[in-house]
């Protein structure tokens, strides 16, 4: 009789893990991107293997078989069909979609094994350089985009400022005191970060309502494609004033951050107090999203932050009790970059609930100096992109071998997977996608034949001049030279103008660590394929992007000629070489605009719409124009801050870097300098215009003109 039961339980357990997925998301997906495949969908559940996902799939009768082993799976499932046999693909920078009526077969069952347990999206900084401005309709998009790429655990701090003014007003803090320590909404991703405290605001309980109202909303979806958000949690951050509400506040004043920013304190996390905010935070993000939550995140002492001789190992274990106490069980996930985190700190951590997120691995190899991060769970993952700045750059090559090489090595146990943490994700789709595809590899892939695969599902069909100009990008801007590089090299359009611009952005680099002839060569062997593709989204906005590289990589030259007439001191040449460093701008401005992923107006289009419900629309706008320029602080013109997130774009560069270059090179004819405050003045006043900068097309003949120009 006992046996009898136990038979029954485990037929009953079975088949509630074979009803356990709800993959009605999934044919959801497909009706949005993919609807001439959505009603021919078949999913169903399969067991992971050896722990991780497993996705298998097949053709019949005019069907797609999709097996898998969860939600997130079966998307990339989908996805994975849609790429390699129906050749489509959505992307950021265009979609390559078309209705067919007959699905592409595959004759033999196809299966797609993980070896990542997470794969992993986003760095805190996409949430303003990409994000700042999402609405809904952009999120769902944006997560249609990560399920499809398999991802299932991505960075979600959106909605923090509720759950912040809310626990203030706790607090004792006024409605204005707490609204003070909240940033505009391009700037939060630096205040979670415990790097300031208030700059873009304030912002009004209309604007932290929208958005805490949009973070359900994309946990509603999260949860429905098996994508686990990693929430902000409580490491010790409060505003430096803490003490005038609570005098028995043990603060660590933080000093100043990149700029002159006053930073938050940090609050003592070994103390009776922090324990009881802590509580008083994690309730407050209860109310408003719930208790399913499993990965927090937070840094202490980031980025130059000071300790001032506490016991990391007290201040971790404080700080990671706390988060369970109200999660339990709950992951804190830590970024591995710089000396971060400290190994004072991971020893007091539980290491079944720590994951690190091993940040620069394009350039860095702390997962292996660091031992696994003393035997701590860990992701590789690439930057690749710092600011959103424009430039085609991603050592490819070495993010596949890092990857396998972590995976082989001696701490392999400790690699629990792969992911992607721009700081911007509007730029390089390539990148993105092969870091993502990697989950999916038992071995390593041949670059070339990944890439040959790739320009099929981006643009459609098979060219071999597209082909043989994307394996020369991966022998020039996508090579993986061991050069330290942080983001793409930049262009000099876009400096403050001086006669030393090295670099453009403080921790930027001008330089080019590729063969710039080579590319250019591939370069028009890409756009020979012009005439097949005129109707491609993904191939017009990737035409674009290479030309825009080729000019920028030209404007060097023109550069040096404008410091060397400048240094002779001749009006007359001064005259000449600057009006063709200004024609260049101009050239850049008119390519750029012929594709909104290259224009200003996009960014402040999405600005608009973000606001238009809300009583902050000119606080909107300016944090848009203001992270593009001088970032800030106010009052301080040599600010390292400044130009940190330039963008290659028409309008901007049609207007403010067009205006600061003529500035400077009418006073050098005149034999004055200008001066560093000159540029702040026009930034700032630039920052507080209306302008939506709309552009105007070129059409189809100075459309030739402008790509022959840049290409002789």
């Amino acid at each position: 009789m006992k046996s009898f039961k136990t038979l029954l339980l485990l037929l009953f357990m079975t088949v509630q893990f074979f009803s356990a997925q709800n993959f009605e998301p999934v044919k959801d997906l497909a009706k949005r991107q993919f609807p001439w495949i959505a009603d021919k969908i078949i999913i169903e559940e399969i067991p992971k293997e050896n722990g991780m996902d497993v996705f298998s799939l097949i053709t019949k009768n005019n069907r797609l078989y999709i097996s898998a082993s969860s939600v997130s799976a079966a998307s990339r499932g989908l996805d994975w069909y849609v790429k390699h046999y129906a050749r489509q693909s959505v992307s950021h920078f265009g979609n390559n979609v078309k209705n067919i009526s007959t699905l592409p077969e595959i004759d033999h069952l196809l299966k797609k094994n993980s070896f990542a347990f997470h794969r992993y999206a986003l760095n805190y900084c996409t949430i303003n350089y990409s994000f700042s401005f999402y609405t809904w309709k952009d999120w769902e998009k944006e997560l249609d985009w990560m399920a499809l790429n398999g991802v299932n655990i991505m960075l979600a701090p959106v909605g923090t400022e509720l759950v912040w003014y809310n626990t203030l007003l706790k607090l004792g803090y006024t409605d204005a005191e707490a609204k003070a320590f909240i940033p505009g909404p391009a700037f939060t991703a630096w205040w979670l970060m415990g790097n300031l405290e208030g700059w873009g605001g304030p912002v009004s309980m209309e604007m932290m309502k929208q958005q805490a109202e949009l973070q359900q909303k994309i946990l509603k979806r999260m949860k429905e494609f098996g994508i686990e958000p990693v929430l902000q949690g409580f490491y010790g951050m409060v505003p430096h004033d803490l003490q005038t509400k609570l005098k028995e506040a043990k603060l660590i004043e933080q000093g100043k951050w990149a700029g002159g920013f006053q930073r938050p304190a940090i609050l003592d996390p070994t103390t009776v107090l922090f324990s009881g905010i802590a509580d008083l935070y994690y309730s407050e993000m209860k109310k408003l999203y719930g208790n399913d939550i499993h990965y927090f995140g937070g840094e202490p002492f980031h980025e130059g932050g000071k300790t001032n001789g506490l016991n990391l190992t007290e201040v971790a274990k404080h700080i990671q009790e706390s988060m369970q106490r109200s999660y339990p069980q709950s992951t804190w996930v830590l970024q591995g970059w710089q000396q971060n985190p400290h190994s004072e700190l991971l020893k007091g951590l539980k290491k079944e609930n720590t994951l690190v997120i091993e940040l620069f691995g394009e350039n860095t190899a702390n997962w292996e100096k660091r031992k696994g991060y003393e035997n701590t769970s860990f992701i590789w993952s690439n930057v690749s992109n710092f600011g959103e700045k424009n430039g085609l750059y991603g050592k490819l090559q070495r993010f596949i071998d890092e990857v396998f090489r972590a995976k082989d090595g001696v701490y392999g146990s400790n690699l629990k997977g792969v992911g992607i943490i721009p700081e911007g994700i509007y730029n390089n789709p390539v990148a993105y996608d092969l870091m993502l595809d990697l989950a999916w590899y038992d071995q390593k892939p041949v670059l070339d034949e990944w890439l040959k695969e790739y320009t099929l599902y981006r643009y459609g069909k098979e060219n071999e001049k597209v082909i043989q100009a994307w394996k020369e990008f991966v022998q020039t801007v996508y090579s993986s030279p061991e050069v330290y590089q942080e983001g793409p090299s930049e262009s000099i359009f876009c400096a403050r103008p001086s006669l030393a611009v090295n670099p453009v952005s403080s921790w930027g680099t001008r330089k080019r660590n590729y063969d710039e002839k080579r590319f250019q060569e591939a370069v028009k062997l890409f756009v020979a394929a012009d005439n097949e593709f005129k109707n491609s989204e993904t191939y017009q906005a990737d035409k674009i992007d290479v030309l825009r590289q080729v000019w920028a990589n030209k404007g060097n030259q023109a550069y040096d000629k404008l410091v060397k007439a400048i240094g002779m001191k001749d009006p007359k040449k001064i005259e000449k070489a600057g009006a063709e460093f200004l024609n260049m701008i101009s050239v850049q401005n008119a390519l750029l605009g012929n594709n909104k992923y290259f224009t200003l107006n996009r960014w402040l289009n999405e600005a608009a719409e973000f606001g238009k419900n809300l009583p902050d629309t000119n606080i909107i706008l300016y944090n848009a124009k203001s992270q593009l320029t001088y970032w800030g602080p106010d009052n301080n013109p040599k600010t390292d801050l400044r130009d940190y997130a330039h963008k290659e774009w028409n309008g901007l560069l049609g207007s403010l870097y067009y205006k600061r270059w003529e500035r400077f090179i009418n006073d050098a004819k005149a034999g004055v300098v200008t001066k560093p405050e000159e540029f702040y003045r026009m930034e700032i006043e630039w920052s507080k215009g209306k302008n939506m900068y709309v552009p105007v097309k070129t059409n189809g003949k100075k459309t030739e003109l402008l790509q022959n120009e840049i290409l002789k």
